[in-house]
């Protein structure tokens, strides 16, 4: 089971005003989350809390609940609203949730199954998906006082709908893969705390990671938050996702099938690196 909220990405639908994906991202920070332990989402309740009801938002945000769960494959079984004056803004809110997933014991990733020489395998993200936006915030919004509302060539769209292009949810793909019978030794979902937090929890004691970031291409929302941020580029791989939101390790001698099982499905990968005998997160430039 895992649950999660989305954060303070909140912040940006509520300047945009703009609240129909938010509810997907909520489902995608839980259903990805119970996805690395080999589950499969069965179902989903959200909890939303509002400052003053209105209607048509809280069919926006339950449409992309809704939304995500349909791409999760899985049931949404229920949620609670609570009308909250003032704990919360009149047009502020918030949202959570949690899922529940099924797994056979024995084929339970939990770390055991990884060991050295395994190679990884990265899916690549939507942008920032949930993680971050305090600092997103802080660079882009407070500092540099950009525009949510201004037009932005480089993602052909604007600076406000960038920011809340949904997470991605990896449910569909992995099942691909599981279906196929891919023999997978661990997954992982790159969220809060980047590369150096997330990538230790799909291993086993005594075993690290030797990452190439230059294996797989950065989503340019990335580029303008270290730029404008003078944010050193290693710190950047501590908050973020870079541009690789789930990672699947596997036998070198699978690399090749499991490439071409995702292709199948259209669905881009790109080898990122190894699992290696150094307890550390090793990035390779």
């Amino acid at each position: 089971s895992g649950t999660d909220g989305v954060g303070t990405k909140l912040m940006i639908a509520f300047e945009v005003d703009k609240h129909d994906t938010i509810g997907i991202d909520a489902v995608a920070m839980c259903v990805n989350d119970v996805l690395v332990q080999g589950a499969m989402p069965i179902f989903f309740l959200d909890y939303l809390a509002v400052g003053k009801n209105f209607p048509k938002k809280i069919e926006q945000l339950v449409k992309g609940v809704a939304d995500g769960c349909v791409l999760s494959e899985c049931a949404l079984i229920g949620g609670e609203t609570a009308e909250m004056p003032d704990m919360y803004d009149v047009n502020h809110y918030d949202i959570a949730g949690f899922c529940v997933g099924a797994v056979e014991k024995s084929k339970l990733l939990d770390g055991s199954k990884i060991s050295v020489g395994n190679v990884l395998i990265g899916l690549p993200s939507t942008g920032c998906h949930s993680n971050g936006y305090s600092l997103v915030r802080k660079v882009l919004l407070k500092d540099a006082k950009l525009d949510v509302h201004k037009f932005y060539p480089e993602f052909n769209k604007t600076l406000g709908e960038e920011l809340l292009t949904p997470t991605k949810i990896y449910v569909k793909t992995i099942k691909h893969l599981f279906n196929s019978e891919t023999p997978i030794k661990g997954m992982c979902h790159i969220t809060g705390g980047g590369f150096f937090e997330n990538l230790p929890r799909m291993l086993g004691k005594g075993q690290g990671v030797r990452i190439n970031v230059r294996s797989f291409p950065r989503p340019k929302i990335f580029d303008l938050i270290m730029k404008t941020g003078d944010i050193p580029e290693k710190e950047m791989y501590n908050v973020f996702n870079m541009g690789i939101g789930f990672v699947i390790a596997v036998e070198k001698e699978e690399v090749e099938n499991t490439l071409n099982k995702l292709k199948e499905i259209n669905e881009p990968a790109y080898v990122i690196g190894k699992v290696t005998d150094k307890e550390e997160v090793d990035l390779v430039w």
